[in-house]
């Protein structure tokens, strides 16, 4: 907030000055999106959001900073696969299940994958920050997954769970390779067979 009172209002025109961090996500998300990040420039994002390339390295000193942040308000913004594995208000087996249901931005065109994968895809090095980050979030994924498979009573709870992450993965990929929003249709009923067989007998 404090950076935004540094930027020059006299010589921006009006609007400029202002939510330049939150204009700056919103472009690259729109960018990263269509053309990759790595196709992205940072200099395009700027005359995308628009702001000044001094704005712009003010908040984001580097182009991975930039990544990540994109990346961290993804995660916080409820548009991810993990955030299924989330919902207070929903049992934990439809909450599993719901990580193969078609992604709330399903009308959009092209489908994407998962934004996590990508990043580390397109930052290949396992110390680059921007794949430390897509790791956690992975790692962090299948964590919420055991938890809910252990309040299941479901046997082998950690093996099943990098199942269900594995199947989540695989679908969503698959479903940007193929454009086509409800592939997760599929996983979602090996799924439901590893659940079922998972759980413990009842009398």
């Amino acid at each position: 907030m404090g950076a935004t009172t540094t930027t020059s209002t006299t010589t921006a025109p009006q609007g400029r000055g202002r939510g330049g961090r939150e204009r700056v996500l919103a472009a690259a998300a729109r960018l990263f999106a269509v053309q990759g990040i790595n196709a992205t420039g940072m200099e395009q994002v700027a005359e995308e959001a628009p702001v000044s390339k001094r704005t712009l390295y003010v908040h984001f000193r580097t182009k991975a900073d930039l990544v990540i942040a994109h990346l961290q308000d993804l995660a916080s913004s409820g548009a991810t696969l993990e955030s299924a594995l989330t919902r207070a208000d929903v049992p934990p087996r439809e909450r599993i299940l719901g990580l193969f249901d078609p992604p709330p931005a399903a009308d959009a065109a092209p489908v994407r994958g998962c934004p996590f994968i990508d990043a580390a895809a397109e930052f290949p090095d396992p110390e680059n920050a921007v794949h430390s980050y897509a790791r956690e979030q992975k790692l962090r994924m299948v964590e919420l997954v055991t938890v809910l498979v252990t309040e299941l009573g479901c046997r082998e709870p950690a093996a099943l769970a990098e199942q269900l992450v594995t199947l989540a993965d695989g679908a969503a990929s698959r479903a940007m390779v193929l454009d086509d929003a409800g592939y997760g249709r599929h996983a979602r009923a090996a799924a439901e067979i590893l659940l079922a067989h998972a759980l413990p007998e009842t009398a």
